[in-house]
């Protein structure tokens, strides 16, 4: 068995990230589990004991965050493994979507992103070690119809953990971006507000909503072997910087990149066509 490792993990509540937490428990781990009610998560610490530790966390709240993270070096001496997964996404055309649901959406699935990472660096750059999971989507490479806030966002976290693995890996910190396609959890269910819109988005973003609430339960990814993956990349000296997880979301990663792809091609010398001659 590998050594033990200090993990923390947002959003433990339900979904991939209850499957995490979890699957680090049951692997021998250490782990701060957090959640914005610390009561739905009190059966790891009944289970588990002082192998887990219990942590009320709204991510949105810088100051909050930072504490969390104290906590975990106070309780457990360190802090190998930090995995942002928190977050949710309504559905709704853009036309339709408020601005204050803009700005929460955003604020939770990019700004949580942001202050748990920046809690988390000075501890790991100063062990010279750590890893740093980022809980996307398959929404961060494809924009995904009526879910424009979720998507901006993941798109966001994406941009800023490329940058963050170039500024970190010299240091020793590694950065994987985890893009899950549809998992069995509740996310297309209670996690999730549908608004199919006017009439005039019936076949874009109402065909999404329809099926969104058929898909609901049938969707292919296993959460239990989501978290197993993650454990095994947690061990890699050399993991990669994106893993698409699920074959849905393989499948649609690479039509998408191969479009846009030729996309790029299609237009080459317009685009050159920018520069200064010579």
């Amino acid at each position: 068995m590998s050594k033990s490792k200090v993990w923390f993990i947002t959003g433990c509540s339900r979904g991939l990230g209850h499957a995490f937490a979890k699957a680090v428990l049951d692997a021998g781990h250490k782990l701060v589990a957090t959640a914005r009610d610390p009561a739905s998560i009190s059966h790891f610490h009944d289970r588990y004991g002082d192998q887990v530790r219990v942590v009320a966390l709204d991510v949105t709240d810088p100051a909050a965050a930072e504490g969390a993270i104290r906590t975990a070096v106070e309780s457990f001496g360190r802090l190998d493994v930090l995995v942002n997964n928190a977050g949710y996404g309504n559905l709704a055309p853009v036309e339709e979507t408020s601005l204050d649901d803009f700005r929460r959406q955003i604020e939770t699935n990019l700004f949580g992103v942001i202050y748990l990472t920046k809690a988390a660096l000075p501890v790991m750059r100063e062990q010279a070690e750590g890893h740093i999971f980022q809980i996307t989507s398959i929404g961060a490479r494809i924009g995904p119809v009526g879910r424009a806030p979720y998507a901006a966002a993941k798109w966001g976290v994406e941009g800023f953990s490329e940058t963050l693995a170039k500024e970190v890996g010299p240091l020793g910190v590694r950065v994987t971006m985890v893009e899950p396609g549809g998992f069995r959890t509740d996310f297309a269910g209670s996690s999730t507000t549908l608004h199919a819109g006017l009439p005039a988005y019936d076949a874009t973003v109402g065909a999404t909503a329809r099926f969104q609430q058929d898909y609901n339960g049938k969707q292919p990814g296993d959460p239990a072997k989501a978290a197993a993956i993650l454990l095994r990349l947690a061990e890699m000296d050399d993991p990669p910087l994106r893993l698409v997880l699920g074959r849905s979301a393989v499948d649609a990663a690479e039509t998408n990149d191969l479009l846009r792809l030729e996309n790029d091609r299609r237009w080459r010398e317009l685009s050159v066509s920018a520069d200064f001659e010579g």
